[in-house]
């Protein structure tokens, strides 16, 4: 906890430094200043996950004159959207091989929605999997193609002695069911979550006939990003290179990595 709060401390300074420098130069006015996170907390259901938690990252922008002070803007942007803002700020245009729109108007108007939606994906991470998500204000929905496999959050966070401590009550028998969702096995193949009544996406809504209008509309939305984008599911699953129990390296953590190509030759001889 300790190294946290100095790695915290130490960020904070850094920032400030970077806005003094600004303030310095006297280039405030024509400065946009944008501070992200890449994702979640490194902790179960978090990090590598699809849901808020492990995808919904701060974003904050400091523009002198040009952005309110103090103020909150609950728009969608995806991280997509930062090339496409910062060609248009600068006055390029956006090149028409270039995904994402422009966050530029929620600098000066933050209740103006750029986009209805916005697409998460997770590939493997340490582990196998593969799910894609669409958010839409109100709603998640959540493809899981290989439900098979457990929700296993990233090895730092498996050797971590959160999950450590999870295991063992999982194993005594003293987990409520919301908290084996790293563990359960099989997962749902659909996940649909109102993000309204239930922001930390606990009740899954996919199989509710009084949800089923909206598990198909955001169904749709999400096959037809899939199609746009030429998603695909790989021809054959690349080997975990730490174990899901312990965090421990695998035989499969050999470098450099395997092509896919040598990965299936491998598999065809097995």
């Amino acid at each position: 906890m300790a190294l946290y709060y100095d790695e915290a401390t130490r960020l904070d300074r850094f920032v400030g430094d970077v806005m003094e420098g600004v303030r310095d130069q006297g280039i405030a006015q024509n400065t946009l200043i944008l501070f992200i996170s890449d994702n979640g907390r490194p902790f179960p259901r978090d990090k590598t996950t699809l849901y808020d938690s492990g995808i919904r990252t701060p974003m904050f922008a400091v523009w002198k004159d040009t952005i309110a002070p103090r103020s909150v803007c609950k728009e969608l942007v995806s991280s997509i959207d930062l090339g496409a803002g910062f060609l248009e700020l600068a006055g390029v245009k956006q090149p028409s091989s270039m995904d994402g729109k422009s966050f530029a108007p929620l600098l000066k108007n933050p209740e103006k929605s750029v986009r209805n939606y916005c697409f998460a994906e997770k590939h493997w991470h340490d582990y196998e999997d593969h799910s894609r998500a669409v958010r839409s204000h109100r709603y998640k929905y959540i493809l899981n193609d290989y439900n098979d496999l457990p929700m296993t959050p990233p090895a730092d966070a498996v050797r971590g002695p959160v999950f450590q401590a999870m295991l063992k009550l999982h194993q005594a028998g003293k987990l409520k069911a919301q908290q084996q969702q790293c563990l359960t096995l099989p997962r749902p193949r659909e996940e649909l979550y109102d993000l309204v009544n239930d922001p930390h996406e606990l009740n899954n809504l996919a199989h509710r006939d009084a949800y089923q209008t909206v598990l198909k509309k955001h169904r749709d939305i999400l096959q037809s990003w899939r199609l746009t984008t030429n998603d695909k599911i790989p021809a054959i699953r690349t080997p975990d290179e730490f174990d899901r129990q312990t965090g421990g390296v695998t035989p499969a953590r050999i470098r450099p990595r395997p092509s896919k190509a040598q990965m299936k030759k491998t598999v065809s001889k097995e």
